[in-house]
């Protein structure tokens, strides 16, 4: 990362007017990729990275706020808000909203998770003014009528029944639960059906207030643009929705750790009249900020990656076991997970995971070979530029960034960082990640004797 002295860019209108702080993080060459920040008065950051050989832009406003920050009865809080903001505001309304960027091609859409959210629209370069406005208007100056809370309801609701008709989707929220129990990272972002149809619009307007405020959020652009002029016109529209009210005010940290509590050895089956048998064997991971994190993301890819790893290889391309195998991660501020999903016929289930927790057990006492640690650090190198190859990709990259670490990091120096990794540091992460006890989350319709055989892969 290549950090420079700050620099005031703006002008004061005005004695009132603060003077904007801005950064540049990191000096792409000949201006291609180079990452600029802006500190306004109000505590609302703005980064941006330009790519002047496409003509797409995305722009993004993410929000430190997620499923973690809800209490038990407020789960599903941030997600219903997330809905919401798309239903109109003082000058526009819902049809507004959609219709405007319809208009000139662009997408637009949110998504939530346990500890941000984010609302962005990719356009073209010339419409990026649009965006800009219309997505400041949505996170500034949303009405949250009770009417529309009432309707969007219905449409939540729906969403929750069809995640848990999709048992491949729905263990990973089970999983959650069974490594972090009745807590907020173990409660589903969506909520449940209880939590949403108890809440009320002043509950999801004062949830609102609390952590909308521009000392909360993060602006992120990408693509081929000015920052000078993003930061005028993200400036203006905050200015005029009243938004920047306190020129002393400065942004809030990037989430700090709560040591939460995870278990181990935990079992839960939920029964359901599936094909299939939906299983999720894992255990604790490493928080996002863990150094060891580059060394996770290689065994985690060696492991089940692709097509030439290990549990790839020997449940399906081997025994043909299960269409869909696979191992993941999830990191957060203070914790994290890792597992391993398959999803196979009920009669396999057991098979499958026999052959997966002793592959698990096998790589936690002897490693990967240095083979497999090149290969992996070969695909994870390649699958991280190919995956930051659109303007949506790079504005989800530096928004999380400045969001959750306060820092950027050049793909240069992602790229040096994955190479760096060392067969030594992987074997250590597999032993303290793989050695430990895990925990067993299954979606389908297991019999008794079945189930009663569950706890012997957790044992």
């Amino acid at each position: 990362m290549t950090s420079r002295s700050s620099k005031a860019t703006a002008r004061p209108s005005s004695e009132a007017r603060a003077v904007a702080r801005t950064q540049t993080l990191i000096q792409g060459a000949g201006g291609i990729g180079t990452v600029r920040k802006t500190t306004l008065p109000g505590g609302l950051r703005i980064v941006t990275e330009t790519l002047p050989s496409v003509r797409s832009a995305t722009f993004g406003i993410w929000a430190h706020v997620g499923s973690r920050d809800e209490t038990r009865s407020l789960n599903g809080a941030t997600h219903y808000l997330e809905h919401l903001l798309f239903k109109g505001t003082a000058r526009r309304s819902a049809l507004d909203i959609s219709a405007a960027l319809d208009a000139v091609g662009g997408e637009m859409n949110a998504f939530t998770a346990k500890e941000y959210t984010c609302y962005y629209a990719r356009v073209l370069d010339t419409d990026l003014p649009l965006a800009i406005d219309v997505v400041c208007d949505m996170l500034t100056g949303s009405l949250i009528l009770e009417e529309d809370v009432d309707v969007e309801r219905g449409a939540i609701l729906e969403e929750i029944a069809m995640t848990e008709d999709d048992p491949g989707d729905c263990v990973h929220d089970l999983f959650a639960h069974t490594m972090f129990g009745d807590n907020a990272l173990g409660r589903p972002v969506l909520g449940t059906v209880d939590t949403v149809n108890a809440l009320t619009a002043d509950r999801i307007r004062r949830f609102y207030k609390k952590h909308y405020d521009p000392t909360h959020l993060v602006v992120a652009c990408a693509g081929n643009i000015d920052h000078a002029k993003v930061v005028r016109q993200v400036r203006a529209a905050f200015e005029k929705a009243g938004a920047l009210r306190n020129p002393e005010a400065k942004p809030i940290a990037p989430r700090d750790g709560r040591r939460t509590i995870r278990t181990s050895g935990k079992v839960e089956l939920l029964g359901r009249k599936t094909e299939q048998a939906h299983v999720v064997l894992g255990m604790p991971g490493l928080a996002r900020s863990d150094d060891r994190r580059w060394a996770m993301g290689v065994l985690n890819t060696a492991l089940g990656g692709g097509m030439s790893s290990r549990l790839f290889q020997e449940v399906r391309e081997k025994r043909g076991l299960a269409y869909s195998v696979y191992s993941y991660t999830s990191g957060f501020a203070d914790c994290g997970l890792f597992g391993v999903y398959a999803g196979c016929r009920p009669s396999q289930v057991h098979d499958v995971l026999r052959i997966c927790r002793d592959e698990l057990d096998q790589v936690a006492r002897n490693g990967l070979s240095d083979d497999e640690i090149a290969r992996a650090i070969g695909q994870l190198r390649g699958s991280t530029v190919l995956g930051l190859e659109d303007t949506g990709a790079l504005m989800n990259r530096i928004g999380k960034s400045e969001l959750c670490w306060g820092e950027q990091m050049s793909v240069d120096d992602m790229l040096a960082k994955i190479a760096a990794v060392t067969p030594d540091e992987v074997r250590s992460v597999a032993r303290d990640i793989l050695g430990q006890r895990p925990s067993l989350s299954v979606i389908g319709p297991l019999k008794d004797k079945q189930a009663a055989r569950l706890h012997d892969a957790v044992a």
